[in-house]
């Protein structure tokens, strides 16, 4: 039997923050919430959050996800939740089309960046939004605004073909993008549109930018690098491309520690981890476990930030109660399943 003097010496550098944003614990505290007020099924249109094993665990407890409203069952009293994500306004309506009870998980600073949007919209300016094709809070975010009334800039080269047609401008960004990149395609903007106008507040939320800044801190100098995160996150595909950016070596997307390639691992002494925005702590924790039953470990904390922030639930949730079972599940600890 292995003792720790017989495996290899490894440094493994843990980002903080990591993880569960704000955004992301409400939105799965109020399916639960939901479910525990309303019983289940409780429909959520879409992903609540991008990760499989959130998922997972809340269709477990009783909630039904669906791609759209009209897989609902007509006549239902339950309701249906829309992902943190945000939507397009065309999906509230619809739902009241269909007598639906609906309950809007989306991010608040999901929201500010609508609001932002349509501001820009109420001064007479065309919108450009910065984000990828596709996404979900893409979609959310022009659906805030008429058709023809906001254009999507994915890339510097996007940002240099733009016809203006002599019309006023304002941006606003995706909320879980590169921070490097963005800033680029806004200057690329800039260059050409000395007029431009900025959001109100910035666009791109805290929790994007402190990930970011932490695995910028862990990555100088590491073998590996390894991001917990869902292959349609978002914010978590960023934090592999930052990682490698920043200095690692080789950088990688994991869902789990059953996808780590052990073998590429042999020869590595720094390896670092961190967790997109909706991966949960369990999954960093089996992580850990893995790397402490194979290497001499030896962790070191790359903290770039505390976050304290908590976004409330909708007042019609605020006094269900939650056991400690379902807030370990809500906070990424995975209890009560």
């Amino acid at each position: 039997m292995n003792t720790n003097s017989d495996l290899p010496d490894l440094t493994l550098r843990l980002c903080g923050p990591r993880g569960f944003c704000a955004g992301v614990d409400r939105a799965i505290q109020i399916v639960v919430l939901a479910l525990k007020k309303y019983g289940a099924p409780v429909y959520v249109r879409h992903e609540i959050v991008h990760n499989r094993y959130v998922v997972e665990g809340l269709e477990a407890r009783g909630a039904v996800f669906v791609k759209e409203l009209d897989q609902i069952p007509t006549g239902t009293s339950q309701p249906v939740i829309f992902s943190a994500h945000g939507v397009p306004k065309s999906v509230p309506a619809n739902a009241e089309a269909l007598n639906l009870l609906y309950l809007d998980a989306t991010c608040p600073l999901v929201s500010k960046v609508h609001k932002q949007a349509l501001r820009h919209m109420r001064l007479g300016r065309h919108v450009l939004l910065i984000g990828h094709a596709g996404h979900p809070e893409v979609i959310g975010t022009m659906g805030q605004l008429p058709q023809g009334a906001v254009s999507l800039i994915e890339t510097v080269e996007d940002a240099a073909n733009f016809a203006d047609d002599g019309r006023s401008l304002g941006y606003v960004t995706q909320t879980t993008l590169s921070v490097d990149d963005t800033a680029a395609v806004v200057d690329a903007l800039k260059l050409r549109f000395p007029d431009l106008c900025e959001p109100a507040a910035e666009s791109i939320c805290y929790a994007t930018t402190n990930r970011q800044d932490a695995v910028k801190l862990a990555a100088r100098d590491a073998d590996h690098f390894l991001i917990v995160g869902a292959p349609n996150s978002s914010n978590s595909l960023r934090l592999v491309e930052v990682a490698r950016r920043a200095g690692a070596r080789q950088a990688m997307l994991v869902q789990g520690e059953q996808e780590i390639p052990w073998a590429e691992f042999e020869t590595a002494r720094i390896v670092g981890l961190s967790a997109g925005a909706s991966a949960p702590e369990i999954l960093v924790d089996a992580i850990i476990d893995a790397f402490r039953s194979r290497f001499n470990l030896t962790i070191e904390l790359a903290e770039t930030a505390v976050e304290t922030e908590m976004f409330p639930v909708m007042r019609a949730l605020r006094d269900v109660p939650l056991q400690p079972r379902d807030m370990a599940f809500v906070n990424g600890a995975g209890a009560g399943e």
